[in-house]
């Protein structure tokens, strides 16, 4: 039914879409054509890289072999590689750096190409002290903490937030109070601090089997249960400890965690590091997964993500600028798991 459905909007355009450039709209001819070939041989597995730094280790390890007819599609700034890892037929995309790339890219790949289900691997910051740079992360749930409402100088956690009466704000997910870190304080209490209160916010979401328009709301999204029990059996995987002469203090395990969480926001700030870790039990911090959890949530899309810890975020590890030290071996390492992944999922 899906195959028809493209079939006969492929078919609409070619016969209206002609201008005087022979393209009407944002697709070409020649590239819905070549889009169609893809999804002939589909579905595919998605895999998302946030950006070349992680996605050069799986281009070299050999594991990657390109479509022969169709090595790749370029589209609207990105390229989608064509091929397959392992047993399985994927399409790979990068996504660049922020939440508005990974969303942006993971939309034009569910839009485009026939997909079954998106893996995204990557590098992270971490939350939490008690596990080390190298571990690779699954956590079973994702959320976006970059969606505040900031709360006026005056008032408090009693008080309602601007527009909370209308149903677009909310005070059920917990605020951070800037006052609680300021350096000074006057017979041993904080003093007020000007920047108040920040609320946490769900993302307003669209569903695809929703009404259009008519908004729900997600916090923490869930990846895909089958994928989050595979993912244990990964858990015993053997990763890469040290870079030339310098290892880490043990070798690196994978584990999964109860969450990660994303905002457009490179954190390397000690006392915010342990806020996020103290307030949501979060693990790993980045600045794309979320954006393509909440895509994959609302296009029913089964996802999970593998994160390699890179460094503690704010630093505070006994070693020395470990992020320039082992951030290679993160992104291999988040490679390891993700093929190891694939080599099960297709078992």
């Amino acid at each position: 039914m899906v195959l028809c459905l493209r079939m006969v909007l492929l078919l609409v355009v070619l016969v209206l879409g002609f201008g005087s450039n022979g393209v009407y709209g944002a697709v070409s001819s020649s590239t819905l054509s070549k889009i169609s070939r893809i999804n002939e041989e589909g579905p595919y597995l998605g895999i998302i890289v946030p950006n070349s730094f992680e996605m050069n280790p799986l281009m070299q390890s050999g594991s990657f072999v390109a479509d022969l007819e169709l090595p790749y599609l370029d589209f609207s700034g990105r390229r989608f590689r064509i091929g397959r890892l392992k047993n399985e037929k994927v399409i790979i995309v990068m996504t660049g750096l922020s939440m508005l790339n990974a969303g942006i890219a993971t939309q034009l790949l569910l839009s485009l190409f026939k997909v079954k289900g998106v893996l995204h691997y990557g590098v992270a910051g971490s939350a939490n002290p008690q596990l080390q740079i190298g571990d690779v992360t699954i956590p079973q749930y994702w959320a976006h903490t970059g969606l505040w409402n900031w709360q006026r100088y005056g008032d408090g956690p009693e008080d309602e937030l601007a527009l909370e009466s209308n149903g677009d704000y909310t005070r059920k997910i917990g605020y951070l109070k800037f006052s609680d870190y300021n350096n000074g304080t006057e017979c041993s209490k904080s003093s007020e601090n000007l920047l108040n209160n920040v609320w946490y916010q769900p993302e307003e979401i669209f569903p695809v089997n929703g009404i259009p328009e008519q908004r729900q709301h997600a916090f923490w999204v869930p990846v895909n249960k089958h994928y989050f029990a595979i993912a244990e059996r990964v858990q015993g995987l053997s990763l890469g400890r040290c870079v030339n002469t310098t290892c880490l203090p043990r070798n690196p395990m994978v584990v999964r965690v109860k969450r990660g969480i994303s905002a457009n926001v490179f954190t390397d700030n000690r006392a915010y590091r342990e806020f996020l870790y103290s307030k949501f039990n979060a693990t790993a911090i980045d600045m794309e997964t979320a954006a393509i959890a909440l895509v994959c949530h609302q296009q029913k899309m089964p996802f999970i993500a593998f994160r390699s810890l890179s460094d503690l975020a704010g630093g505070g590890s006994a070693l020395s600028n470990e992020a320039a030290v082992f951030a290679t071996l993160a992104a291999q390492n988040s490679v390891s798991v993700l093929l190891g992944f694939i080599s099960l999922l297709s078992s």
